[in-house]
């Protein structure tokens, strides 16, 4: 049977909307004064699925988890419940069902304006890693403050570099973040100083969902990792550079990342991401067994960063990349993440680490497109910034280009307060 491609509800069919029919991702909101539950994205709407699980509408299998905070407890279902439910909502907004589209006063319950509704964090989330997954953006790093002839250390072309981040600070995207005071240490200095971060950055990635647990001891292999995974959403590690430099030696970031990490409000579900599978990038040398690939594990989702000025009219796009050439996928990332047997749980967030192309417009940082500060960025206000300063808004968006449609990620966004 041949899938519909348009749906009653006319603005998910302009071909530009990040949320048609083809997409449905979930989320959480509230409005009208009701308290939050899960909703799916059409067009200019959110449907407010609990209240169509009240009218019978939904899978039975579903029966109760939308009308819940968070996405956990449908995502717990499992997969034959995700299939059923999308194939579901798919029919009931399409063209050829008139359940929902015939019955007027259902239609005015369950369709919320987008405009209308607060969003909320999608997901419980009980555990966050962050990887360190793109070659270009390793080797600029590398450059940077390393042997610039050997950016790479010996292992990264061997081991999906990760670490365990902080769950409690990721937040949904809006919510503005302080500054982060800490420890710096200037170049000539014997001591380290305390204070507001000097080098305030962004890193664009995309993070998975776990969408199926593994048991304490049981790795996943790279073949099963796929059925691991629920959805997708754009991810902003945001990063104290100056306070990482001074911390991460000998064990990693730690401070210059915990103060917060955004995610955008919409799980595009890795059913939709589907027919934007590609090609694994070449790697070499040949990964060791536990890492090798059988499937296309790859997707092609266009990405941009843009970052406003407080004060200024709009903002100016200062970055144009694509997931698609991530050295490690994420089906590694999961199958490396549980090799020694550490288990993951449903909500668990992956983060891809920051996602950089071959040219500095392709670079997923300041700390990358500004040398460290070194080379400023001028922006359409004639601005220069080689750090985020206070009042600064990133607002980084992502998309997978269809035959006349997208299948989006809507946005993350978030604005720098003044240190504490």
């Amino acid at each position: 049977m041949t899938a519909p491609k348009t749906s009653w509800v006319e603005s998910a069919n302009d071909g530009l909307t990040h949320f048609p029919l083809q997409n449905l991702p979930y989320g959480v909101f509230s409005a009208n004064g009701q308290s939050p539950r899960v909703g799916v994205a059409i067009g200019t709407y959110v449907l407010d699925l609990a209240a169509l699980d009240d009218a019978g509408l939904l899978p039975v299998a579903a029966k109760g988890a939308f009308a819940e905070a968070s996405l956990n407890r449908f995502i717990a279902l499992g997969k034959p419940v995700w299939t059923e439910t999308r194939a579901r909502l798919t029919a009931l907004l399409s063209d050829a069902d008139a359940a929902l589209s015939g019955n007027a006063a259902l239609r005015d319950k369950v369709l919320v304006p987008m405009a209308a509704a607060t969003l909320h964090l999608p997901v419980e989330i009980p555990g966050y890693t962050d990887f360190y997954s793109s070659r270009e953006h390793a080797t600029n790093v590398g450059r940077m403050f390393r042997d610039p002839e050997n950016a790479l250390l010996p292992n990264w072309l061997e081991i999906p570099i990760g670490y365990n981040g902080r769950a409690s600070s990721v937040v949904v995207s809006g919510t503005a973040l302080r500054r982060p005071n800490g420890q710096i240490k200037l170049p000539n200095e014997a001591r380290p100083i305390f204070g507001p971060c000097r080098k305030l950055d962004y890193e664009l990635e995309m993070g998975f969902i776990v969408g199926k647990p593994s048991e304490l001891g049981e790795p996943v292999s790279t073949a099963d990792a796929p059925a691991h995974m629920f959805g997708m959403v754009i991810l902003n590690d945001w990063s104290a550079r100056d306070i990482q430099q001074w911390e991460y030696v000998p064990l990693g970031p730690f401070n210059s990342k915990t103060f917060g990490t955004s995610i955008s409000p919409w799980v595009v579900t890795m059913d939709a991401l589907e027919p934007f599978r590609r090609d694994n990038p070449a790697q070499s040398p040949e990964p060791l067994p536990y890492l090798r690939q059988k499937t296309r594990n790859a997707y092609d989702i266009a990405l941009e960063v843009a970052l406003r000025p407080a004060g200024a009219p709009a903002a100016a796009t200062i970055c144009r990349t694509n997931f698609k050439a991530m050295y490690w996928t994420m089906a590694q990332q999961l199958a490396h993440h549980t090799v020694s047997g550490c288990n993951v749980r449903v909500g668990d967030l992956m983060g891809s680490g920051t996602i950089s192309g071959t040219t500095p417009d392709s670079y997923g940082s300041l700390l990358e497109a500004t040398r460290n500060g070194a080379e400023p960025l001028t922006l359409a206000d004639g601005s220069r910034r080689g750090f985020l300063e206070d009042g600064d808004s990133v607002i980084m968006t992502g998309w997978c280009q269809g035959d006349g449609f997208r299948v989006g990620f809507g946005e993350v966004s978030g604005k720098i307060l003044p240190a504490p």
